[in-house]
C-alpha cells in the first residue's frame, strides 16, 4: 500500500489519500496538485436500497481511507451511526473482490474507483447511489480533496520535484482528449461501446474530477480534518500546510 510505505520511508514521493497527510502532516505538499471533486464524483460513492437512514451495516472499500473517512464524517454530521464492516480484498491485495452480495434495505456498500464505475454501470437500474462528493458539497459548501502528491521531509530536491509534477500534470490536461481516446480504445477492445465509454470518460475527467490544489481545496482539506476530529477520527486538527 502506498501509503505504508511512504510512511516506512521505503518511497520518496507518492500520490497517496489526503487522509494520509491528515493523519501524520509531516510531509511537504506538492501545491496546486490534488484530485478533487467540487460536487458529484461518481466514483465514490455508497450503493444501497431505500433510505440511507434506514442502514444498519455498510460494507466498507479497504482501499481508500479517505473515502472510508468520509463517509463516517457526513454520516456523523447527519446523526447516523450504521456498523461498519470490512469489504472482501481482491487477489491484489488492495482492491475489492468484484463479487459479493447486492445491497439490501438494511445492508448497503461503499465503493471507489473503478470498481465503483463499473457497479454502477451493472447495477444502475436496481441500486441508488449516494456519491460521497455531492453529500460533502451539499454539507460543507466546499471542494473535497482524495488525494495528494506528498514528499518526505528529508527530501533534498523537493522543489525540483513538485515543479516537475506540476509539469506533468499540465502536460496530461492539455493532451487530455488523447489519453481519453486512448483510454476509450482500451475500452472498446474490452467489449465496451467506444462512443459510449468516451463521452463517460470526458464527462467524469472534465466535469467530475479536478486536479488543482487552490485556496478553496485547502479550505475543503481543513474542513474534513475539523470533521475527522469531531468524530473521534483524528486526535486534532490543527496543522500547517507546508508547500512546495
Amino acid at each position: 500500500m502506498l501509503c505504508k510505505r511512504l510512511a516506512n520511508g521505503e518511497l520518496d514521493v507518492a500520490l497517496v489519500s489526503s487522509f494520509e497527510f491528515l493523519r501524520n502532516p509531516i510531509y511537504r505538499i506538492v501545491d496546486d496538485v490534488c484530485i478533487s471533486s467540487d460536487g458529484p464524483v461518481y466514483s465514490v460513492v455508497v450503493a444501497h436500497r431505500g433510505k440511507i437512514s434506514e442502514i444498519e451495516e455498510i460494507e466498507l472499500d479497504p482501499a481508500s481511507q479517505t473515502a472510508v473517512n468520509l463517509l463516517r464524517c457526513i454520516l456523523g454530521e447527519l446523526g447516523l451511526r450504521p456498523r461498519f464492516k470490512s469489504g472482501v480484498l481482491g487477489s491484489t491485495g488492495c482492491q475489492p473482490a468484484v463479487a459479493g452480495s447486492l445491497p439490501t434495505i438494511r445492508h448497503a456498500r461503499l465503493l471507489i474507483g473503478d470498481h465503483a464505475i463499473r457497479f454502477r454501470e451493472s447495477h444502475a437500474r436496481e441500486l441508488q447511489f449516494w456519491d460521497l462528493g455531492e453529500q460533502w458539497k451539499k454539507h460543507v459548501g466546499l471542494p473535497f480533496v482524495y488525494a495528494l502528491w506528498l514528499i518526505r521531509p528529508e527530501v533534498a530536491d523537493a522543489r525540483e520535484i513538485a515543479t516537475r509534477l506540476r509539469a506533468l500534470r499540465d502536460q496530461n490536461l492539455v493532451t487530455l482528449e488523447k489519453l481519453i481516446g486512448e483510454a476509450a480504445g482500451t475500452s472498446a477492445a474490452a467489449g465496451e461501446p467506444k462512443k459510449v465509454e468516451r463521452e463517460f470518460l470526458s464527462r467524469y475527467y472534465r466535469e467530475n474530477l479536478h486536479f488543482r490544489f487552490g485556496e478553496r481545496q485547502k479550505k475543503g482539506l481543513h474542513a474534513f480534518a475539523s470533521l475527522c476530529a469531531r468524530n473521534g477520527l483524528l486526535h486534532k486538527h490543527k496543522f500547517e500546510f507546508s508547500l512546495v
